[in-house]
């Protein structure tokens, strides 16, 4: 059984966020390959130790375990499921990880294809920016099998400070939701404060100071 010492990882999609978890799987000292739809994204990272796939399915024929952090659904279903896709060849056996936040449905669905064709799959959205991601800090809410979430966490703990269990498949995507609802009420009623003190025409960078040192200032 490998370690995670010794482990080849591919991460599919190498946007802000993908950029950062290979900077940190690099950091780290592992071997990374990449693979991106718009490949001279990926340049940075290649200059920086990781290599190259030519595609989804190259990807998962030369590394030990994948990790996709991708932009919307249709960028998921293209990773996975198109002629080139994670799902194309022979998976059995494989460690597929989505980062990406998805619907649950989407997830749900997602599970059961790679489930069908012999390999393992964990959803694992996380909250955290990029930042967090190039320092090991996400939070992790991880959906599926638990054999396969406690096979993925020695890998997850290198991007996460926490990593929980939340469910199978599906129940990632809905505790991330759960997570970004507070956020969203807190930045609609923010704007709606600032409104209230217009009159008084400070200047908004002295306002968003005043509020960071009040109980109105969360860590966000």
């Amino acid at each position: 059984m490998q370690t995670m010492q010794n482990m080849h990882i591919g991460v599919a999609g190498t946007g802000k966020m993908g950029s950062a978890m290979v900077a940190r799987l690099l950091s780290q000292g592992h071997k990374v390959t990449v693979w991106n739809r718009t490949a001279a994204r990926a340049d940075p990272l290649l200059a920086a130790g990781a290599t190259w796939a030519t595609s989804p399915r190259e990807l998962v024929a030369q590394t030990d375990a994948v990790i996709s952090m991708v932009s919307d659904e249709q960028a998921l279903q293209e990773v996975y499921l198109s002629a080139d896709g994670l799902l194309s060849g022979s998976v059995q056996g494989e460690l597929l990880i989505d980062m990406s936040t998805m619907s649950s449905a989407r997830q749900a669905e997602m599970g059961q294809r790679v489930s069908a064709a012999g390999a393992a799959y964990v959803e694992c959205p996380v909250g955290g920016s990029i930042g967090p991601a190039k320092e090991g800090k996400l939070l992790g809410f991880a959906g599926g099998a638990d054999a396969d979430v406690q096979r993925a966490l020695p890998l997850l703990n290198v991007l996460c400070r926490r990593v929980e269990h939340v469910g199978p498949h599906g129940a990632g995507a809905m505790m991330k939701r759960a997570i970004n609802l507070p956020l969203m009420v807190y930045w609609q009623t923010l704007g709606e404060a600032r409104s209230l003190i217009e009159p008084l025409g400070l200047d908004p960078s002295r306002v968003i100071d005043i509020f960071s040192e009040s109980s109105g200032g969360p860590n966000m």
